[in-house]
């Protein structure tokens, strides 16, 4: 996380803690009932202010993510729902998106194929996946990450409300998420193929006029996360301050549904199936970035 010091506004700054701390949330790394860390703590690892730091809890406390309460610090009060036919194989019985990718990086060729809203949780997974990868923990000998986003101009369902200065606002703060999003991945990605510690790397980002009504991820041809987002009526928390009520999404929290491509399953009809609809809607309706984001 970069310092107060840096480039991104104080919106940014505590948008992208919000991010981490969701993600660390649904992979149970704080988990259900636990505390979060204190105030100072998540400031001096963040490299942040207080006020920014607060500003993220109180976004989470808006999401339902956390309770706070002075003096006793914050508790969280949901995670991630994944429904998956192979909790079995992991120790806690707790399939989690960071647990799939982590899993997938571990192999020597990576694919991943993602259809999504913001890229908010992927961007999460995929820095901590860099950072593995730099700190010779694994190394895949190749990359392939596909995503397909919906253009910045697609009238959205969200974020709405009964003024059009604050549908303005509302719009320009999903646009905000989702090029914070994408300039880490970019960035992740080419430091990869730059610094030459994964031999192949090929990312790329695709437009499409649509409204994504779901999250998917296709992960090595093997496994698939499938969800919708869930509509939630709740104040959303600008920058300054100012809070306007309007239909979010659940986006880190939606209900995810974990598909293996077993024969002797539904999976893997489900992930064929997937699979043809992306590649589809990748080649047919996906319109490729002025500024490239593939990486040669």
């Amino acid at each position: 996380m970069s310092s107060e010091q840096g480039g991104e506004g104080g919106g940014g700054r505590s948008a992208r803690l919000a991010a981490v701390l969701r993600s660390r949330m649904a992979d149970g790394t704080y988990a259900l009932g636990s505390k979060l860390p204190a105030q100072r703590e998540l400031a001096d690892e963040f490299g942040v202010s207080r006020d920014t730091v607060q500003r993220a809890l109180g976004e989470l406390q808006n999401e339902g993510w956390i309770a706070s309460r002075q003096g006793s610090g914050s508790t969280v009060l949901k995670d991630q729902r994944i429904d998956s036919p192979a909790v079995g194989k992991w120790p806690d019985r707790k399939v989690t998106l960071g647990r799939l990718i982590g899993q997938a990086f571990q192999q020597s060729e990576v694919t991943l194929d993602v259809f999504t809203l913001t890229a908010e949780s992927l961007d999460s997974h995929i820095r901590y996946q860099g950072e593995l990868i730099q700190a010779g923990e694994i190394r895949p000998e190749s990359v392939a990450l596909r995503v397909l986003l919906p253009t910045e101009s697609v009238e959205l369902p969200y974020w709405r409300s009964d003024d059009p200065h604050e549908d303005v606002l509302l719009k320009d703060r999903f646009v905000g998420i989702m090029r914070r999003s994408t300039e880490t991945l970019r960035s992740v990605m080419s430091q990869l193929k730059t610094s030459k510690l994964v031999p192949s790397v090929h990312f790329e980002i695709r437009r499409i006029k649509l409204a994504p009504t779901f999250k998917l991820y296709l992960v090595n041809n093997e496994e698939a996360l499938h969800g919708f987002y869930e509509i939630v009526i709740r104040p959303i928390e600008l920058e300054g301050g100012r809070q306007i009520t309007t239909a979010d999404v659940e986006g880190v929290a939606a209900r995810l549904t974990h598909h293996v491509k077993d024969p002797q399953s539904q999976g893997a009809v489900f992930l064929d199936g997937m699979q043809k609809w992306f590649n589809s809607a990748w080649e047919g309706l996906g319109i490729p970035e002025k500024k490239s984001g593939g990486i040669p």
